[in-house]
């Protein structure tokens, strides 16, 4: 299973549902997310062998959290507190949301277990707006291939439309509720929820290739060139540059002079500096060090426009196709 902040609770919680039993575990999975469900699956079907010392301490904890809970004034504190110390605090937040606030999107819920051609057919006919409504609730990969579907200037008129979407009012969940064949219900009763916006298309063209990212960003761009500009910003940041593999690493190295690149990275992680380090040979590596331990204290500002600087060198790097940046949709290179 890949390394993610919350492993740990993911992997505690799969051993406490095992300890707990089959009943038990149904009656949890029942409120949890399709993606919430194949995780923990999965890390339940990969526990080989447990040691006893670490069952009786999940346990021991689960007891713990769950003793002298009698006041039931207190129960939404006691459900965040025993959910967020078990999921981790992003997981919990979104399974918080649906328990505590009492949300009932019954119909959003079913097209997360739908495959994407099934959801792009059901929506296709409709007007860009509510499809957009309707995408913005679900995850940004299975969004990513339903829009794949779309012809480009569908696409681009969508993710216009959710770049831009600010929240989603009961009005538009009440229509969002007849377009879905009332799989949606009690919309007047929910609260102004905060979907859609620039990060959320920016999640969403992380997973779409690069010619399709092109159209949409230059579409937002002619319609609001700041918009399109943030969208990129959140798209891909300079922490991101980490995830570029070795020989693009090396191709963007080759572009940037030293003094930038020692402004560039004063307060990055040190991931990202070994990252530099172990794509430059190891004497110009060794003076890198030497230059960032020398230098003094720099402005952020000076830090953040010779970030920008460098990201526009990587983007313009990956428009040539010599390196890759974004998301899992990227296209492999080729010689």
């Amino acid at each position: 299973m890949a390394s993610t902040l919350n492993d740990d609770g993911v992997h505690r919680s799969a051993l406490l549902l095992m300890c707990l039993g089959e009943d038990a575990a149904v009656e949890v999975f029942k409120y949890l997310s399709p993606k919430e469900v194949q995780k923990l699956g999965f890390e339940m079907a990969n526990m080989n062998s447990v040691a006893r010392e670490e069952m009786d301490s999940v346990l021991e904890e689960f007891i713990a959290s769950t003793q002298n809970r009698a006041n039931l004034g207190a129960a939404d504190e006691y459900i965040r507190s025993v959910l967020t110390k078990a999921l981790g605090t992003d997981k919990a937040a979104n399974l918080l949301d649906r328990i505590l606030q009492g949300n009932d999107n019954n119909g959003i819920e079913s097209l997360k277990w739908m495959d994407a051609t099934a959801v792009a057919e059901l929506i296709r006919n409709e007007h860009p707006q509510i499809i957009a409504t309707i995408l913005v609730h679900l995850e940004p990969d299975q969004t990513s291939e339903i829009l794949a579907q779309f012809t480009e200037r569908v696409r681009n008129d969508v993710l216009l439309r959710v770049a831009t979407l600010e929240g989603v009012q009961p009005a538009a969940l009440k229509e969002l509720n007849d377009v879905l064949n009332q799989l949606l219900s009690g919309a007047d009763k929910i609260k102004k929820s905060a979907f859609g916006g620039e990060q959320m298309a920016a999640d969403i063209l992380n997973f779409m290739g690069g010619g399709v990212e092109a159209s949409v960003i230059t579409n937002i761009r002619d319609y609001d060139p700041e918009l399109a500009q943030r969208i990129q910003d959140k798209m891909f940041t300079f922490d991101n540059l980490v995830d570029i593999d070795d020989r693009g690493m090396q191709v963007l190295l080759r572009e940037v002079q030293m003094e930038s690149l020692i402004i560039a990275l004063k307060g990055t992680s040190q991931g990202l500096r070994d990252k530099v380090f172990k794509n430059m040979s190891s004497r110009a590596a060794a003076m890198l060090q030497e230059d960032l331990e020398a230098k003094g204290p720099v402005k952020i500002s000076e830090v953040e426009t010779e970030q920008k600087e460098i990201l526009k060198i990587a983007r313009r790097l990956a428009d040539e196709g010599q390196l890759i940046i974004g998301g899992a949709g990227g296209e492999s290179m080729v010689e």
